[in-house]
């Protein structure tokens, strides 16, 4: 007689288990200057020139702005030649979350590093995702490159926390059945989604970033009417540019996108040989 095995229940924590948990887990308190450019933002009448002040008082951050700014990646007729410069032609909404993308990089540089390839892969989402929110208009181009540069924001969160969680974040992706972020929390009681959108909340993202980083890896969320188009935009392009990395990186399988694919292409109206045309021509801005 064969024995068939019966399903593992999931762990259910109680909350006093997660609470205590939740304070070994480091989230970043928002940088001073984030908040300073917040706050300006806010304002009835905000001043271009008051926020770019704000910026060009921290060298580090004045220099990358400048280099993000006259870079291939906005493609601008006029180069900017100082700080205001840079906020005029970028505005000021679209310079305070480029500024944000910035300072997170900062800010987590150090954990980063623990892991190889962390930032080149954020950085090729944030690019196919601005690229992508230009065919597919679910939310603007700078909100889209936000959210690829935070979308995964908790892996090195929890790399910090766990010694173990390298281990867990190879398995998770390995996983054929289940949900990833399923896996993490049996291991971890808690997920890279949940830290994630904790911080984007805690730094005063836009909500539509916060909960689309919450429910990146939920595709049952794209069936969801109720749930914000640019959010399921989100999931949904997100889950595109994924693939075409793994692809640029000589992954032909994506355990993540066979979970993925049906839903995908039935809420972006396209077919698989679709996917690798765009695939193609996100491989294409890669190498650019």
């Amino acid at each position: 007689m064969t024995l068939k095995s019966r399903p593992v229940s999931p762990i259910v924590p109680d909350k006093q288990s997660l609470d205590s948990l939740m304070k070994t887990i480091r989230i970043p308190a928002r940088p001073s200057i984030l908040v300073e450019m917040q706050k300006e933002l806010n304002k009835d009448e905000p001043d271009s020139r008051a926020l770019a002040r704000i910026i060009a008082n921290d060298v580090a951050m004045a220099a990358s702005l400048m280099k993000l700014t006259n870079s291939s990646f906005f493609g601008l007729r006029l180069k900017a030649q100082s700080i205001a410069h840079a906020v005029d032609l970028l505005g000021m909404n679209q310079t305070t979350l480029l500024m944000t993308g910035i300072i997170v990089r900062q800010t987590l540089d150090v954990k980063a590093k623990m892991l190889r390839n962390f930032w080149d892969v954020s950085s090729k989402r944030a690019h196919a995702l601005s690229t992508m929110v230009r065919r597919v208009p679910v939310c603007s181009p700078d909100v889209a490159h936000t959210f690829g540069l935070f979308c995964d924001i908790g892996v090195p969160i929890l790399t910090e926390r766990f010694p173990s969680y390298q281990e867990t974040w190879k398995k998770a992706n390995a996983s054929p059945d289940v949900a990833l972020t399923q896996v993490e929390e049996s291991a971890h009681m808690t997920h890279h989604a949940s830290i994630g959108a904790l911080l984007a909340r805690t730094w005063g993202l836009p909500e539509q970033v916060s909960t689309a980083i919450l429910l990146h890896h939920d595709y049952a969320t794209l069936d969801d009417l109720a749930t914000d188009n640019s959010v399921r935009g989100l999931i949904a392009l997100t889950s595109v540019a994924e693939l075409a990395i793994q692809k640029f990186e000589g992954k032909e399988s994506s355990t993540e996108w066979r979970k993925a694919e049906v839903q995908v292409c039935q809420y972006l109206g396209i077919d698989a040989d679709e996917v690798e045309d765009w695939c193609e021509e996100l491989q294409e801005i890669f190498n650019s």
